[in-house]
């Protein structure tokens, strides 16, 4: 990727954690339509957030208050570190406001405002509760992002809880603009069991969906009373359209 696309990407990345702040005040989520779940995952990181966003406010007073006497200095660190406490609040914010979402065709994994990933239902083979802490170092190398191993995670605080396989690959697109082909996603979620029981449903509900539409035919033909295929009523094995049975000729007796 050329220099001016990684810029332009990132440009954006930071409209969209700025655009995430409003969104925070006003309790609203992005891109949450009536009728879809959305599984959190911020609350595993929000002390560690606001514990930083509180390092750094006080650091910001401290230089204040050092470089009172000298105006310009003090002017461009102030911007410096107003604009650092806007980034780590706009983190938990971006995380706040765009939670993973369960759709009824589609589950969509976020990062806050850095990626998204989605998913059909139909290619998710299992999904299940897996607490796992750091990335794990697997054979041949990479830590299971863009790896070429086909594991990608999401992590938040180091953690992720729910592991999804999928029975086809989907592509996943990172920050910058790499493409990935996963087959496994890690992800974290606050209430991790409940996410993994409304995929599970929502999974199956897609199947039911489609067993229900391929077998209307059959539900058709068992109604109608014809054995599927033929056109021929019961005991017409013939095809004469007529259902009684064959008349017998009588022959003269002899007389004795």
């Amino acid at each position: 990727m050329s220099r001016a696309a990684a810029v332009r990407r990132l440009a954006a990345h930071e409209g969209r954690w700025l655009r995430s702040l409003g969104w925070w005040v006003a309790r609203r989520r992005i891109g949450v339509a009536p009728g879809e779940r959305a599984l959190g995952y911020a609350g595993a990181q929000a002390a560690l957030v606001y514990g930083l966003a509180f390092v750094c406010g006080v650091e910001t007073v401290g230089l204040g208050v050092l470089l009172a006497g000298k105006a310009v200095v003090h002017e461009v660190m102030l911007f410096i570190d107003g604009y650092t406490v806007l980034t780590v609040l706009g983190l938990q914010a971006a995380a706040v406001t765009r939670p993973h979402v369960l759709g009824a065709e589609v589950l969509r994994l976020r990062d806050g405002a850095r990626r998204e990933i989605r998913i059909p239902l139909e290619r998710i083979a299992s999904v299940r509760y897996d607490l796992r802490f750091g990335k794990e170092q697997r054979k041949g190398g990479g830590e299971g992002s863009g790896d070429g191993s086909g594991v990608t995670e999401l992590p938040v605080a180091g953690q992720t809880s729910v592991t999804v396989e999928l029975s086809e690959p989907v592509v996943a697109v990172r920050l910058l603009g790499r493409r990935e082909t996963v087959r496994t996603v890690r992800f974290h979620c606050d209430e991790a069991r409940e996410a993994v029981a409304a995929i599970r449903a929502g999974m199956a509900a897609r199947g039911g969906a489609a067993e229900a539409g391929g077998g209307a035919g059959d539900e058709r033909d068992a109604g109608s009373g014809h054995a599927p295929g033929n056109g021929r009523t019961p005991g017409n094995e013939h095809g004469t359209g007529s259902s009684r049975a064959p008349k017998t000729a009588s022959l003269p007796l002899r007389q004795v």
